[in-house]
């Protein structure tokens, strides 16, 4: 059955810090971008010392989101504070005290990791000695201590994108904010990149809020917010929101006609039956069970059938009606309006 009411309610998650506050709220937020509604009445909070992620397909609204957050875009309604600061009325304020990350590089290749992080430092009133120490911790901490002295353009993709990470994190930050933060990474870079994530949280309290695309750098994180065309459709840990879905989830690839086999097995069982392309989905308890009772039923109509456990793509489908990607959002996956 497929839900487009309030997202999931996250009741039996405890904070770190219980009686600290929010640390980013998002209260009722919308915006437009002429006649196309971005973000469409989005909330949520994302507590102290948590590794909070927004995942949606391009177009889902999380970039907008993200750009609100990090006080590059002013919303067209709602408010949203960020460690106590309102991102639209006190940005200047706020950006002295978050780390942004961006998707496109930052870094100039032509100066070495060192001087990436000199400059920077400059731009938050870091200086001198203050300055060079804080540059040799950081640069330990992302594991470049011995490459200081050298080019960025000779790095790996993974180490620029340390060096990214460092540049956010060399003021100090107590929110971290990441857009896509392993596009073009191979699956090594990847994997180093989010154990370091989970390390901020876990070492340094950093409240770290990360958007996605991927259904595995999700399960990573403690918190989901799930978008889908500017609504917030699930909200909840990424277990917690695998419990919506009962049972197993069975995809059938329909021999001939997708939407008469779903109105076949509506008929012959009384079931929830959602038509996705060429395939059937049903969810369903003991689906090993029900496949034989079906495949006997309907001979000849099934040429394909896979039964598994709950995943995140399929809280998606449950909430939406339809797949995490489609070939449209496929075809206009380059574009910058439909990545809003």
């Amino acid at each position: 059955m497929v839900s487009k009411v309030a997202p999931l309610a996250d009741a039996g998650w405890e904070p770190t810090h219980p009686s600290v506050p929010s640390v980013i709220s998002v209260q009722n937020l919308v915006h437009r971008y002429e006649n196309r509604t971005a973000l469409n009445g989005v909330s949520f909070d994302v507590r102290s010392a948590e590794l909070f992620g927004l995942l949606g397909p391009n177009g889902s609204g999380k970039t907008t989101l993200f750009r609100i957050l990090s006080t590059l875009m002013i919303p067209t309604a709602g408010r949203a504070f960020v460690l106590g600061c309102d991102v639209a009325r006190e940005a200047s304020r706020l950006r002295n005290q978050i780390g942004v990350v961006f998707q496109a590089q930052s870094v100039d290749p032509k100066l070495t990791a060192y001087e990436n992080l000199w400059h920077q430092g400059h731009l938050y009133g870091l200086r001198g000695g203050a300055l060079k120490k804080r540059i040799q911790e950081i640069l330990s901490r992302v594991g470049l201590a011995d490459r200081g002295k050298e080019r960025v353009e000779t790095f790996s993709g993974g180490m620029q994108r340390r060096i990214e990470l460092a540049k956010g994190l060399l003021h100090r930050p107590g929110v971290l904010l990441l857009d896509e933060p392993t596009t073009g990474l191979d699956p090594g870079a990847r994997r180093d990149l989010w154990q370091y994530l989970q390390m901020l949280r876990d070492e340094e309290h950093v409240s770290v809020l990360v958007t996605t695309h991927l259904m595995e750098e999700a399960e990573k994180c403690d918190r989901l917010a799930i978008m889908n065309e500017g609504n917030l459709v699930a909200l909840g840990t990424p277990a917690q929101l695998k419990t919506e879905i009962g049972g197993d989830v069975i995809l059938l690839d329909a021999a001939k006609d997708a939407g008469s086999l779903a109105e076949q097995i509506r008929l012959h069982f009384h079931v929830a039956a959602t038509v996705l392309g060429n395939q059937v989905r049903i969810e369903r308890e003991n689906g090993h069970h029900f496949v034989p009772d079906v495949v006997e039923a309907l001979p000849g109509e099934i040429q394909a059938i896979s039964v598994s456990k709950p995943s995140l793509e399929d809280v998606f489908i449950h909430r939406t009606g339809h797949k995490f990607w489609s070939e449209s959002m496929d075809e206009n996956s380059n574009s910058g309006e439909k990545r809003r």
